[in-house]
């Protein structure tokens, strides 16, 4: 598989992950991961954080121990910038706020994650940056680095993530859905999905290196999500 590679140097790599991949091994260990890919091509590599399997985007993995503990300070200490981009269902009632829920595990340990007084500080910053009346696109700021964080947050106000099987109905965006005349070319036995996954994606990553100089990565949109807000354009009525 061939790495998108965003930055690299001697102490840490910066990779543009496709949806579908893992950031680390699972449990079961059957799937290939990121984590996997960048042992195999530069031995030992260390977990800084993660993304969700379905989610693309920016991930960072330190090179040594060093780097490693430095890093993952910086991230527990809440002293990064985590931008993301994602289509959401329907419109907000407000363009731009914040969600300040706590999130804690399922009680029935199934993977998910639900807002619970219990739950751990989570903090989301979002701001809608067009609206297309059915769906919405969205930029994110996470505060805190929950599992599944915008993911649930987004539930809760009613608007959750496109494609998302945990937390929405998960169905994908057919063409045929966007336009009233819409046919199938004669070499398609069936429509497939212009967008079938998780409509989420970890744009922008700020933080610092050991000098202290401020460090920007930004990761192109997949092309899935670039041809979605294409078709998304052309509808009446988005504002």
């Amino acid at each position: 598989m061939k790495l998108d590679i965003v930055f690299e140097n001697d102490d840490f790599i910066v990779i543009n992950k496709p949806s579908g991949l893992l950031t680390i091994p699972d449990r079961q260990r059957k799937e290939t991961s990121l984590k996997k890919i960048l042992q195999e091509k530069f031995g030992k590599i260390f977990t800084v954080h993660r993304l969700d399997r379905d989610t693309s985007g920016l991930v960072i993995f330190a090179k040594n121990e060093t780097s490693h503990s430095f890093f993952s300070k910086q991230f527990e200490e809440r002293q990064t910038v985590k931008i993301y981009l994602g289509l959401v269902m329907g419109s907000l009632e407000k363009e731009k706020g914040s969600i300040d829920l706590p999130i804690m595990q399922h009680p029935s340990n199934d993977g998910s994650m639900i807002v619970h007084r219990t739950g751990k500080e989570s903090l989301t910053d979002y701001e809608v940056l067009r609206n297309f009346g059915i769906y919405s696109w969205v930029q994110f700021r996470i505060h805190t680095g929950r599992t599944h964080q915008i993911r649930v947050h987004m539930k809760e106000l009613g608007h959750p993530i496109v494609c998302d099987e945990l937390y929405g109905d998960g169905k994908t965006i057919l063409v045929s859905g966007l336009k009233k005349r819409y046919n199938l070319s004669k070499k398609e036995e069936e429509e497939k999905p212009i967008l079938g996954r998780l409509a989420l994606h970890a744009w922008k990553l700020g933080l610092k290196d050991k000098e202290g100089n401020d460090l920007q990565f930004e990761a192109p949109l997949p092309k899935d999500l670039r041809a979605t807000l294409q078709q998304l354009e052309k509808l009446p009525g988005r504002r």
